[in-house]
């Protein structure tokens, strides 16, 4: 009985996701915002600062090279607002918000589908946003990729976990595109300054194998984050 539980709410998260995802891919509302705004901020990031200032005394190469995971994650985290605010502006678009209290089941299904769709949607734009600026911040991230994608895995889990949360916190409110930045962003400055840390660690090298610790820190606050939400998210809804 137990096992068909679990199996029948896995269907409910992946039928949410799916909904989600689908409609992201016809509209693409959230990605082109996101990839417009990410883009924008890198290019506006080299032309401010330049490709031939040199970095500082204990760095080689360039200052954009320098504070290249900084302005990364800066930037992916700012368009990872646009993904995670629209995850409930359908159902309040439609009236949909008040069917959402009235979801048979575990709600907890239906924040994690919502929380992989937007797992999804970032995990793609990083993808394409990464490669632009290694080009324009002459970065090497070839050899670097498989560290790269566990930090960023891990960063983009727990920054939507919290997303998700306060996404739907804040769905009813007449100023949720300033509040849900304003609440979520002091929760995330464990993470955002582990990601950046970790991050820096990978592309410049770690000489005094400080990288692990980053990368734990990050893990625990996505569990922490993660269960902290589903225990709570049921009483968001109520509200």
């Amino acid at each position: 009985m137990g096992v068909s539980n679990a199996r029948h709410e896995w269907r409910r998260v992946w039928a949410v996701a799916r909904k989600d995802l689908l409609i992201e891919r016809r509209a693409k509302a959230a990605f082109n915002a996101m990839a417009f705004f990410a883009g924008l901020v890198l290019l506006t990031f080299g032309f401010a600062l330049g490709p031939d200032v040199p970095a500082g005394e204990s760095r080689q190469g360039t200052l954009l090279q320098e504070l290249a995971p900084g302005l990364l994650w800066v930037t992916i985290l700012f368009a990872g607002v646009l993904a995670v605010d629209r995850s409930f502006q359908l159902e309040l678009e439609r009236g949909g918000f008040d069917a959402l209290r009235l979801y048979p089941g575990d709600r907890k299904a239906l924040y994690v589908g919502k929380l992989i769709a937007n797992v999804t949607i970032m995990l793609v734009m990083e993808i394409l946003i990464c490669p632009l600026a290694g080009v324009l911040y002459s970065l090497d991230l070839w050899p670097r990729l498989p560290g790269l994608a566990g930090v960023a895995i891990l960063t983009t889990t727990g920054f939507a976990a919290m997303g998700t949360f306060y996404a739907a916190l804040t769905a009813n409110l007449r100023a949720r595109q300033v509040m849900l930045p304003l609440l979520m962003f002091p929760v995330l400055l464990p993470v955002i300054l582990a990601a950046v840390k970790a991050t820096d660690l990978v592309m410049h090298g770690d000489p005094m194998g400080q990288l692990g610790s980053w990368v734990k820190l990050l893990a625990a606050a996505d569990v922490l984050f993660l269960t902290t939400c589903l225990l709570v998210f049921e009483y968001v809804l109520e509200e």
